[in-house]
């Protein structure tokens, strides 16, 4: 294809890219379905536009997603509202987890009864496992003042799970001899588990504290670093991924975390100028004593909400972008053999078993009602996530790229998970709303 006609092609996705929250409402198909869909019609099971695939192109497709999880992750912690309480974490911590371990089990041993290799049925249950955040936006938060424990669960889940499932990946590359688990998996224990998820939450939470406050005080004390919010976001992103694959702990884990702890800086900024306006709600008279510290709290405080604002509408925007590039990719990726009864067999219990019993199990005596548990195991999105394990896998050991086993069943359930619960999730969520809604208002007979 010549330069001319990749010019017209990418012009037109991007248009279509501008227009498509407008005309979809209508329409039973989500975006990154539509996206998927043209992806696997200019890829090479069709008009052949574009060729990829996971032999030739590994690293391409791994460096894709991985750009596409890191942007939404931080967007997701940015939108994610700080709670106080550990009792509000406990339920996302569970669904990360043993959540995650509830579905990788029957998932395994569904791999196992048609004929996979112990290993190849753990990496394919651990590929699996987690849900997607990039995809998930209508099931997500709505923005960050959104108190609802449903939203609220599956936001943060998509935020956790990404990075929590790469131990079990990498468990499984190592029982097949593509990686290092150490004499009785001490190794794996210690590094891969203990060190990557304590060091990822803490390196996160360092990374966005200490960059939100000092681009504060550039802002407020130095006048510097001002309307260049969108550009320190993707430094921030960028170094503190950087640092978390240098020490060796959960980049994904960390970068979610950055997000939440920039929010949460902006949150204690404004309650502090909240608590000392309290005290005297005048005082922003410059006549008064001690003036200055008060006047400068409200001034961080509307500075830091300014920039956090500023860059949450940029990562936005940067996720219709990356979402764009992943789906294309996934589409191309796509071929008509991979439609297999197995494969299908696979997604299926995946979406429909696996995921539901999964819920089911860990959130019984959780805060979630009924109908909220009962969303919760449909909404299992997958997508993105696991097509980068998926390359991340194959890129080091490279014998997946040539066999169907893995490659297949993957393609097979995030493209039925796109279709499925991109197409649902809108109309279910506004049903879900609207009986929430009903619940928190109370009929005229009761007011009455």
């Amino acid at each position: 294809m010549n330069f001319a006609t990749w010019n017209l092609l990418i012009g037109a996705l991007l248009m279509l890219m501008a227009l498509s929250g407008s005309f979809l409402k209508k329409l039973p198909i989500s975006a990154a379905a539509l996206y998927m869909g043209i992806g696997f019609a200019i890829g090479p099971a069709c008009l052949g536009w574009l060729q990829l695939s996971l032999e030739h192109d590994t690293k391409v497709v791994e460096t894709i997603c991985e750009v596409a999880l890191l942007i939404s992750l931080f967007a997701v912690g940015l939108r994610l509202q700080i709670r106080t309480q550990f009792s509000s974490w406990r339920l996302p911590a569970l669904l990360a987890t043993v959540t995650m371990l509830c579905t990788v089990a029957p998932m395994a041993g569904l791999a196992v009864a048609l004929h996979w290799s112990w290993p190849n049925a753990l990496l394919l249950a651990a590929i699996l496992a987690p849900t997607d955040p990039v995809l998930a936006s209508d099931v997500q938060v709505r923005h960050e003042e959104d108190t609802d424990d449903l939203r609220f669960g599956l936001t943060a889940e998509g935020g956790l799970n990404d990075g929590t499932a790469f131990p079990l990946v990498v468990l499984a590359l190592g029982l097949m001899g593509a990686g290092d688990l150490g004499p009785a998996g001490m190794r794996w224990l210690t590094t891969d588990i203990l060190w990557a998820v304590i060091g990822g939450l803490a390196l996160g939470w360092t990374c966005g504290a200490a960059f939100t406050r000092l681009t504060l005080f550039l802002q407020t004390t130095r006048q510097q670093a001002l309307g260049m919010e969108s550009f320190l976001a993707l430094g921030l992103i960028a170094l503190t991924y950087g640092i978390a694959l240098r020490a060796n702990v959960l980049g994904f884990l960390a970068v979610f975390v950055a997000g939440l702890s920039m929010r949460h800086v902006e949150r204690a900024a404004k309650a502090d100028a909240e608590e000392k306006l309290a005290r005297s709600p005048s005082s922003v008279d410059r006549s008064l004593p001690g003036k200055e510290s008060k006047v400068a709290a409200v001034t961080q405080a509307k500075t830091a909400d300014a920039m956090t604002r500023e860059v949450l509408g940029f990562a936005k925007e940067l996720e219709k972008f990356v979402e764009l590039a992943a789906m294309l990719a996934i589409g191309c990726l796509l071929r008509p053999t991979m439609l297999t009864w197995r494969n299908v067999v696979v997604a299926a219990i995946l979406i429909a078993v696996a995921r539901p019993l999964a819920i089911y199990v860990t959130t019984f005596r959780g805060r979630w009602n009924y109908s909220q548990r009962r969303l919760a195991a449909w909404f299992g999105i997958r997508g993105v996530g696991s097509v980068y394990y998926l390359a991340y896998a194959t890129n080091r050991n490279p014998s997946l790229a040539t066999s169907s086993d893995i490659m297949g069943p993957v393609l097979v359930a995030v493209a039925a998970s796109v279709l499925l619960h991109g197409a649902s999730a809108a109309p279910l969520m506004r049903i879900y709303q609207a009986a929430a809604k009903r619940r928190r208002t109370p009929s005229r007979a009761t007011r009455k």
